[in-house]
């Protein structure tokens, strides 16, 4: 296998222990793992982890591009992200009615002499990064066996 996979290629392949997973993308090596109670090694963030950290970094990176062309004096931004599934009853703005649904909070916090007016585009231009995009629209994934 060569060092390095074509863009947009990831792979996934078995390590160590029960759950613990190398990616490769491109020329990068990565771990993922399940944490010890859930029986795994704790040898690299779990799967929602990376998704929480796919959505984190469109945002930011999102945000700071758009700060950027607009000349605005963004010093800094940080997205805390948390996952976890909520009864749909419990969701007065979801379709859903039954069973339960996936919530994704995400807190950004804008560092920099930004005014309030500046402030609220950039929350606006936050959910308009690619991975929130993707995220909140209809997803196929199609499955085949190699």
């Amino acid at each position: 296998m060569s060092d390095s996979l074509p863009p947009g290629i990831v792979l996934v392949e078995g390590a160590d222990g029960p759950f613990g997973e190398t990616v490769r993308t491109g020329p990068h090596v990565l771990r993922a793992d399940e944490p010890v109670e859930a029986g795994g090694n704790d040898s690299g963030p779990g799967p929602y982890a990376y998704l929480l950290a796919a959505l984190g970094t469109c945002t930011a990176m999102t945000v700071r591009l758009y700060a950027r062309q607009k000349k605005w004096p963004l010093a800094d931004v940080k997205v805390r992200l948390s996952h976890d599934r909520i009864h749909a009853a419990d969701c007065a703005e979801c379709e859903t009615r039954e069973g339960r649904i996936d919530r994704i909070e995400k807190v950004i916090e804008l560092s920099g002499p930004l005014d309030d007016q500046q402030r609220q585009r950039l929350l606006q231009i936050a959910e308009r990064c690619p991975v929130h995009r993707t995220l909140v629209s209809e997803i196929r994934i199609e499955s085949r066996l190699a």
